[in-house]
Formats: structure tokens, C-alpha cells, sequence
């Protein structure tokens, strides 16, 4: 299996259509389907749904291009900082929990940009749960998470500041007109809750029982698909304060009483060499927290 093979796969799952594939990759159609039939002999899976005017891909064809789309960005990212290891450049991804303590990677990044322009940093919104699994993949270099997790096996910097958790309501519920939320409050209401485990927990924390008091109606992983929830209706959201801009909306954020607050640390893994591009990024954070140290 060749990554040029995977490329041609890839282009001609993005559009749907082999000739068009062809043309931007500057092959002949021929080649291409050659190839592809190729690999999906020497997988043993078909990938595509043969018949249809554009082309669809098969179950196998969805798991295997996902999977491509990591090998991909994988290889172009090692081979990017091999070849920046003598003047600082390459690619760092992080894989990102939403949460206001970000602003100290933020600020990161842009003392990056003066110690090490030619380093790309690429922020991937996601949860704690495919932050650990695409780190130990070698996908992420780093990883942004909340508090409590899992932290055996992995270096860890704890990022400086907190907010508060609580619900996002209509501004028109009679919860916006309170100065807290309480866990009676929400039993007669539907709410719309994280599938983030470290999440789940700490609300079970703050509730005092591991048993749901509430009803669920909808999950979420991004904060800003659930804000769309509770405007439309749907429920309150639970979440962390800061994350979605109430301001000129119809959303307003009640924090929980008693309080809950919600801190994050940026992980990365205590096993292998980190690359000269994600040893530049370290060096960056570690210059906006001068007093802090690696655990």
C-alpha cells in the first residue's frame, strides 16, 4: 500500500467522480482506476458502490478512507519536520478540548511565530477521549484536555486559570433570571448534556451521586452545535462559561451553585522524541508560564 495510491483514493473520494480525481491530479483515468481496483484487491474489501451516478463509498470504503486521512496527514507531517530539523519547521497538531484556557496556547503560538515562523500549529477541536487515542496514533503531538483525566503516561504542564461550569439557557427561561442553577433545578427539565467522560464525571461530583437526576434529551461533543440546540429549543445545556459568546444572542449562562470550576492541562506523551517543530511549541509555552513546570 503506497501513499500515492492512498492520495489517488482520497481525491477521488473528495469528488466523488474518478475523471475529475484525474484532472487535478494530473493522471490519466485509466491509471486511476487501476490503482484503485488495485487496493481494493489487495485490501479484499470493495470500496466503492458500483451503478451510482457519483461515486459513494461502501461501509468498509468510509472506516478505510478515514483511516487514509490519518496515514496522510501523519507522513506529511513527519516528512515536514525531518525536513525543518535543521531550521525549526514542520507541522505540531493539537488535539483540542473547547475551554477559555486555550488563550495560554493562543498566546503560545503567537510567541511561536516570532522564535519559529516556519512552524504550523493545527488546532483540532475534539474531546478528551480522541485526544488520548490519536496521541497514542501519533496524530496529536499535544493535547488539551479538562480536567480530571487520565494522565499515566504522559507529560503534562497544568494551564493556568479556570471557569465555571453551569447551564446555557434561552434568555427568555426563568432560569436566565437567577444568579445560580441547582441541581433541582434542572429535574424537571431537558437537558442537553457532554459526552466528554471527564465532563460526565465532574458533574456527577458536583450532583453528589453517580445516578443521572435529569433527563437527556441530546449529547454533544462541541459546545457551539449544542448552543444551536438550546436556541432552538431543545433543551439547557451543561457546559463550561466562556466557551460560546452570549453577547447580542438569546443565550445567557447561569453558573452552578454550589460552585463547580473547571481547570485543563496540556499533555503529551512521556514515551518517544518529540520533533523540533513540537519541541519549539514547548519551548513557547514554557516561556509564557515561567514558573511552571513539567510533571
Amino acid at each position: 500500500m503506497e501513499l500515492r495510491v492512498l492520495r489517488y483514493f482520497l481525491m477521488v473520494v473528495a469528488e466523488r467522480n474518478i475523471s475529475r480525481a484525474a484532472a487535478k491530479l494530473h493522471v490519466s483515468q485509466p491509471t486511476i482506476s487501476r490503482q484503485l481496483s488495485d487496493l481494493e484487491d489487495e485490501l479484499g474489501v470493495s470500496l466503492f458502490e458500483r451503478g451510482s451516478r457519483n461515486i459513494e463509498l461502501t461501509t468498509d470504503g468510509e472506516y478505510f478512507a478515514q483511516q487514509a486521512r490519518q496515514i496522510v496527514a501523519l507522513a506529511d507531517k513527519t516528512v515536514a519536520n525531518v525536513h525543518g530539523k535543521h531550521d525549526i519547521a514542520g507541522s505540531v497538531m493539537i488535539g483540542s478540548a473547547e475551554a477559555p484556557m486555550m488563550q495560554t496556547v493562543a498566546n503560545a503560538i503567537g510567541h511561536l511565530r516570532q522564535t519559529a515562523s516556519q512552524v504550523v500549529v493545527n488546532i483540532y477541536s475534539t474531546d478528551a477521549e480522541d485526544v488520548h487515542a490519536r496521541m497514542q496514533s501519533g496524530f496529536f503531538d499535544f493535547g488539551v484536555v479538562m480536567e480530571p483525566t487520565d494522565k499515566t503516561g504522559y507529560h503534562f504542564i497544568n494551564l493556568p486559570g479556570a471557569t465555571r461550569w453551569g447551564v446555557l439557557v434561552k434568555r427568555d427561561s426563568s432560569l436566565a433570571q437567577q444568579a445560580s442553577v441547582t441541581a433541582a433545578d434542572l429535574q424537571q427539565r431537558p437537558v442537553i448534556m457532554t459526552r466528554q467522560r471527564g465532563s460526565i464525571d465532574r458533574v456527577g461530583d458536583w450532583l453528589g451521586t453517580s445516578e443521572r437526576q435529569f433527563s437527556v434529551v441530546a449529547t454533544y461533543n462541541l459546545l457551539y452545535n449544542a448552543a444551536l440546540m438550546v436556541s432552538a429549543g431543545v433543551g439547557v445545556a451543561i457546559c463550561l462559561e466562556g466557551i460560546v459568546n452570549t453577547a447580542n444572542s438569546d443565550l445567557e449562562f447561569v453558573p452552578f451553585s454550589p460552585p463547580l470550576s473547571g481547570h485543563a492541562s496540556l499533555i503529551w506523551p512521556n514515551t518517544g522524541k518529540l520533533s523540533p517543530a513540537a519541541h519549539a511549541f514547548l519551548d513557547a509555552m514554557m516561556a509564557e508560564l515561567p514558573d511552571t513546570s513539567v510533571k
